[in-house]
């Protein structure tokens, strides 16, 4: 009997399930969500009103193997309309400058009257950019021509950015004079959108 028991008392124990800690139902952990990764926007918004300064080098040259190179640098104003991944804009430039002709002529300002067409790269902007142009000159007086070129602005903070532009000029025939003005000029820029 003594050995009916024990055999009873292990067979008991082998089919007990073991329970450790206490009979309370176990805590789960709490699962965490994994993050979600979200895509950064395609472009910033360039919509808006700008204005600043630009400086720079320019070189002209005239008929008759007149050419020469100076400093170039003013005001810009304009305002931009961001159509999603491209931009729209319309601007104004005047220009102070000092490019010697050679002889006694010299191009001494230039106002632009530009559009330009960009594409949104989210934090930077590159540029097309043409429309008409007046310089004024020592000698040979002031005419109208045409402009046009290409440019890259990155945007610092929300209403600062810096960019450069390089710009064709093309004066056919200046005044009368039978002299044609051409002039190149490459320009950092420094603006405030509002």
């Amino acid at each position: 009997m003594k050995t009916l028991m024990t055999t009873l008392a292990m067979t008991a124990a082998l089919a007990t399930p073991a329970l450790a800690g206490s009979l309370a139902t176990p805590l789960t952990e709490p699962t965490v969500p994994a993050p979600v990764i979200v895509a950064a926007p395609a472009g910033g918004d360039w919509t808006g009103a700008y204005g600043g300064l630009q400086l720079g080098y320019g070189q002209g040259n005239a008929t008759g193997g007149l050419e020469g190179d100076g400093v170039i640098g003013g005001l810009t104003f304009g305002y931009d309309y961001d159509f999603g991944q491209f931009v729209l804009g319309a601007g104004l430039d005047y220009d102070i400058t000092d490019i010697d002709l050679g002889g006694a002529t010299t191009i001494e300002n230039v106002v632009r009257l530009k559009l330009r067409a960009g594409y949104d790269l989210g934090q930077s902007l590159v540029y097309v950019s043409a429309g008409g142009a007046r310089a004024d000159t020592s000698t040979l007086g002031n005419d109208t021509g045409w402009f046009a070129g290409a440019g890259y602005e990155y945007r610092l903070t929300e209403s600062l950015s810096l960019g450069g532009e390089v710009l064709y000029h093309q004066f056919d025939d200046f005044n009368g004079s039978g002299a044609d003005v051409d002039a190149t000029t490459v320009q950092i820029r420094a603006l405030f959108r509002f």
